[in-house]
């Protein structure tokens, strides 16, 4: 190797570092460097490309075309090799423009579908809480999954039975009926179109068209009808109103890229593709096409008058420049209007009058040519405003507003269809929706839905209702479908959907109904007046005290301890007069663990020690009134003669549950735990030393029996009592 081929290898060695390192100007100057010393020998068309490609990543795009023209010129480029270009081209549009790197927010906002952003229809909720059209559903490839969140669905879901939100659906078809039947054309259209019977799906999409004339959808869809049918023109048209309607929906400038193609607008279809791989960078079919038509372009036989400025916004009156606000989007159509007129004004007709070649008076129309193409445009100024037939959902007007619209006043939220209003501006009457929050009411507590939860077969109940109908039967309440895998996953996510329409369009109802449900709580967090009570086993201070909650009662009555914060009730043995007994320990939940059938086991821990002021019931457990009793405190030489008494007591207690066979000691350990040292200061506690309580628990005595130690406010008293029956059970033990 000579040294001047072992000096190029290492300066291309250099130069592929500096690429790697993304310091592509360097790695540009090196290439171009080495093509001027080889300039005698021939050009190094790999190389070339090779510096193409570095200017392309530089920003200097109009150098990087020019080398990839020079060598389009000898057919040394293919359209594989223009990828970088491409995507460099598209990310120059995006930057020029502020392109969002996501979809446009849908007009419909709330109501609009998380798969299609377009308005819902046959609207299913998943257990996750998320809304989709029942046809995107069964159209995800993602079967298992949510598109949104990656929840795994569960068997329902994932074997595509999929049940329309019953409450949902009928929102939609009472508040917008026009897009409900328009959306329900769509879907015949479609299912004609696959079918190949194209003029029957125009036909469909024409109705809905009359319908509803702002969808961009509906125009996409039938510019695609269109394109089939080989009529361009009317294809291309339909693009544009559908790019006016959602400037950054990729599938209608998609449609509108192939359109002007079929009708030889090679450059105005590039700026498109562009525009689509702007919009999104993963589109595969923008991107081949553009490959395509770059090279076609490339060539100077089918480009004599130069390459077009690809990073140019297209030149017709469509174009939204700039930020999409996604507000003007769910805007009504007559203000929409107005806002496109001014745009025509600024932006449009100085545009038309700098290309303008010719007027025709008859028809209204302008014609222009545009920059870099022979063809000449012809505009209708009518035809770049929006369509005024558009509904909107209003929140509630305010005085003035209502005042300028002229509505009567109803104690509602949204307008009725039945009520016109006039729009001064553009004098055009349109019809609006008035709903009545009842529309939303839970159809267990006939109140507004608060958290609402969507059940598998699709009906939607407030969380706390649905969890309590649950407690009886694992059944939905309504069609009476089985529910025990839904109920074994404990996972009541809230609709979000529901909970934003509710939020957003009935503000005050949803205050109202958030004040009962925090009144309920405070009251249910009392744990002095009407405090829970479990009527089953003594329970002690200090000592844990499992359970076993299977009745319905008793699984609401854990559930809302859980939900205050309190994580408290009341234990009380029976009392065949009562209910339950005048003394009881107040139990801590520290875990709950649920069966899938609703069943739980609830470990819990004995507290304070109280009295029953008054018996009472609520929702089907028992409750009471209560007051905390505590040990009296002593001094002096009481003080020091309750030591000696407590010494000797801890002292027997220890050695008769030492005398215990293995086996039950064993069982009892891993019952109650280890028995508690002695404490330093006997009056610490409220409730007196922790080890008699422990001692009570397993003691084998009737409940009846270890009742009066609950009632004793004297520890004295607690240990001469305990004493008695410790030296009872010596006594009785068989020799």
């Amino acid at each position: 190797m000579s040294q001047q081929e072992a000096d190029t290898s290492l300066m291309l060695e250099f130069a592929l570092q500096a690429f790697q390192a993304q310091n592509f100007q360097l790695a540009s100057d090196i290439y171009g460097r080495q093509l001027q010393e080889q300039r005698a020998g021939g050009v190094d068309w790999a190389l070339l490309l090779r510096r193409a490609e570095c200017l392309a990543y530089s920003g200097n795009l109009q150098g990087a075309c020019d080398l990839y023209q020079r060598a389009a010129v000898h057919r040394k480029v293919g359209a594989d090799q223009l990828k970088t270009l491409i995507s460099c081209l598209a990310d120059g549009i995006r930057t020029r423009e502020g392109l969002p790197h996501a979809q446009g927010e849908s007009k419909w906002g709330i109501l609009s579908c998380k798969g299609c952003r377009d308005f819902l229809w046959e609207p299913v909720t998943l257990v996750c809480g998320h809304t989709y059209c029942k046809k995107c559903l069964e159209d995800y490839k993602g079967k298992d999954q949510c598109e949104l969140c990656r929840v795994t669905l569960d068997q329902g879901d994932a074997g595509h039975q999929f049940k329309v939100n019953v409450v949902l659906s009928n929102i939609l078809c009472k508040w917008f009926p026009k897009e409900v039947q328009a959306r329900k054309l769509r879907q015949e259209g479609n299912a004609l179109f696959k079918e190949g019977k194209l003029q029957e799906a125009l036909g469909k999409y024409n109705q809905a068209i009359d319908i509803v004339s702002c969808d961009h959808l509906l125009y996409s869809n039938r510019s695609m009808i269109h394109f089939s049918l080989k009529a361009y023109e009317c294809a291309l048209q339909d693009a544009e109103t559908a790019c006016r309607l959602q400037p950054c929906w990729v599938k209608s400038h998609l449609m509108k890229a192939k359109a002007l193609t079929s009708l030889g607008k090679t450059d105005y279809a590039l700026r498109e593709f562009l525009f689509c791989i702007a919009l999104d960078t993963d589109n595969k079919t923008a991107k081949l096409e553009a490959q395509k038509l770059l090279l076609t372009l490339l060539n100077p036989e089918n480009c004599q008058e130069g390459l077009p400025d690809l990073l140019q916004v297209i030149p017709h009156p469509f174009r939204v420049k700039g930020n999409v606000d996604p507000l003007s989007l769910a805007m009504p159509c007559s203000n929409l209007q107005r806002l496109n007129k001014v745009n025509l004004e600024k932006e449009i007709l100085p545009m038309v009058s700098e290309h303008k070649v010719s007027s025709d008076c008859n028809t209204g129309k302008e014609s222009f040519r545009s920059p870099g193409n022979n063809s000449i445009w012809q505009v209708s100024v009518a035809e770049t405003t929006i369509p005024s037939k558009c509904i909107s959902l209003k929140r509630k007007l305010s005085s003035d507003e209502t005042e300028k619209s002229k509505l009567t006043v109803v104690p509602s939220k949204i307008q009725r269809r039945d009520v016109p209003v006039t729009d001064k501006a553009d004098n055009v009457i349109s019809v609006s929706p008035y709903v009545d929050s009842s529309d939303l009411d839970c159809s267990l507590c006939m109140r507004l839905m608060y958290e609402p939860v969507t059940t598998p077969c699709g009906h939607t109940y407030c969380l706390k209702c649905l969890e309590r109908c649950l407690d009886h039967n694992p059944k939905c309440p309504l069609c009476k479908e089985d529910l025990c895998e839904y109920l074994a996953k404990r996972t009541f996510c809230k609709t979000e959907m529901m909970e934003e329409l509710i939020g957003n369009y009935f503000p005050e109802e949803l205050n109202e109904r958030k004040c009962v449900y925090e009144e309920e709580i405070a009251e249910l967090s009392n744990l002095n007046h009407n405090v829970p009570i479990f009527v089953c086993t003594m329970a002690y201070p200090t000592v844990p005290c499992p359970l076993h909650i299977f009745e319905p009662c008793y699984r609401l009555m854990i559930r809302r301890c859980m939900e205050t914060g309190t994580k408290q009730f009341g234990m009380c043995i029976g009392d065949t007069v009562k209910g339950f007994a005048d003394y009881g320990c107040m139990l801590e939940i520290r875990n709950v663990e649920f069966f899938a059938d609703g069943r739980s086991v609830v470990d819990s821990i004995g507290r304070r020690r109280f009295k029953v002021i008054q018996h009472s019931q609520r929702d089907g457990y028992n409750t009471a009134d209560i007051e905390y009793i505590e040990d009296e405190k002593v001094q002096g030489e009481d003080y020091k003669e309750l030591i000696r008494l407590h010494d000797a007591v801890y002292d027997q207690a220890y050695n008769w549950f030492n005398s215990l066979k293995p086996q039950l000691r064993s069982r009892i350990l891993s019952h109650f735990g280890p028995m508690p040292d002695k404490d330093s200061d006997l009056q610490i506690n409220p409730n007196g030393p922790a080890w008699c309580w422990w001692i009570l628990a397993v003691l084998p005595l009737e409940s009846r029996a270890q009742l009066p130690f609950l009632a004793m406010t004297s520890l004295k008293d607690r240990l001469t009592s305990i004493k008695r029956v410790l030296l009872f059970m010596r006594r009785s033990r068989p020799r």
